[in-house]
């Protein structure tokens, strides 16, 4: 089932904002931390410090970059209260102070008393913005965890579905062997990203590892190397392993696009039925490859259908040109 993490103020200080170039730290409003951030936007708006506070949102962090801070050293100091007091009134996590600007002590002391803590970064106003998006797009983003194993092929990620005992783990083992890239056997972890990405990802406990009935369980990197695993990618098909039944008509064209979604986004899908004698490995790679070209726009099945309604068209238009010449010439009812 998809989930939503739930981030408070204190979860983004300890969080890896480090590793994504942003440096926090906490100036004021402590007891504060546990409060939520439910949006990945932060907003600047200058118009909350002169009255305008319905332009605030409530669950965003509200960036005072260099030009509100001037604003505000620029107040008397009764009014600069008067103006943070309205504005820290509405229901917003915290502040973020950019640029290494120095806040007023009035913005310490108004930020204390309404408990919302006050953060502050020395990056500029526009890397400090992108850089906290980013980071909260990725803490916030929707989660679910999926029963597959998942692969770098060729660099498009494929998702390999089906059900319990079926081979999905024997078909990544061999893409393996072939050169191709593991990211996950058994339980990945998915996240939606920007709305309309899909990444892929492995629990930190199983990373590198597989369970492969009648063996146990192998650590691929110590096996194959370090280039032989990747710790995250888009999930860009599925490929979906199905039992052989000899009563049900299988898709022999592909000319019939389907879909397999996850967290309200629609991947292309591919159903493969599983037999002996066939090299499910191979198969799977070469769906990879003309996954490639039909997001360049070359569709070999409907390339192949339109050539042979040419010809078919062309065939019928010479038997009426036939008829007709037979029916003029020698009399015949044409």
């Amino acid at each position: 089932m998809p989930h939503l993490p739930r981030v408070t103020v204190g979860d983004l200080l300890g969080s890896r904002s480090e590793a994504f170039g942003l440096s926090l730290e906490l100036l004021a409003g402590s007891e504060g931390l546990g409060r939520p951030i439910t949006s990945p936007h932060p907003q600047k708006t200058g118009l909350s410090l002169i009255g305008f506070h319905e332009f605030l949102k409530p669950g965003r962090v509200l960036i005072l970059g260099e030009s509100e801070v001037r604003f505000l050293h620029s107040l008397p100091a009764g009014e600069r209260t008067e103006r943070l007091h309205l504005a820290l009134a509405c229901d917003i996590p915290c502040l973020l102070v950019t640029a290494g600007s120095a806040p007023p002590p009035e913005l310490l002391d108004e930020a204390r008393a309404a408990g919302i803590p006050l953060l502050a970064t020395p990056a500029a106003t526009p890397s400090a913005v992108a850089k906290l998006m980013s980071l909260l797009e990725d803490t916030l983003a929707e989660r679910t965890t999926l029963h597959a194993a998942l692969l770098d092929v060729l660099g498009l990620g494929v998702l390999i579905t089906g059900e319990s005992g079926i081979g999905k783990s024997e078909t990544a083992l061999d893409l393996i062997a072939r050169g191709h890239r593991l990211v996950a056997d058994d339980t990945v972890e998915v996240r939606k990203q920007a709305e309309r990405i899909l990444i892929g990802t492995c629990p930190e406990l199983t990373q590198h590892h597989m369970e492969l009935r009648g063996l146990g369980i192998i650590n691929v990197k110590e096996l194959f190397g370090i280039a032989s695993t990747r710790s995250s990618k888009r999930i860009e098909l599925v490929v979906q392993l199905e039992r052989w039944d000899p009563a049900r008509e299988y898709e022999r064209l592909g000319l019939d696009d389907a879909f397999y979604e996850i967290l309200g986004l629609k991947v292309p899908l591919l159903g493969l039925p599983v037999t002996p004698g066939r090299n499910i490995a191979i198969l799977v790679e070469v769906a990879a490859r003309n996954q490639f070209l039909r997001t360049r726009g070359h569709n070999s099945a409907r390339l192949l259908a339109a050539k042979l309604e040419e010809r078919l068209l062309h065939d019928a238009s010479l038997t009426d040109e036939d008829a007709t010449e037979f029916g003029t010439d020698k009399g015949g009812d044409t």
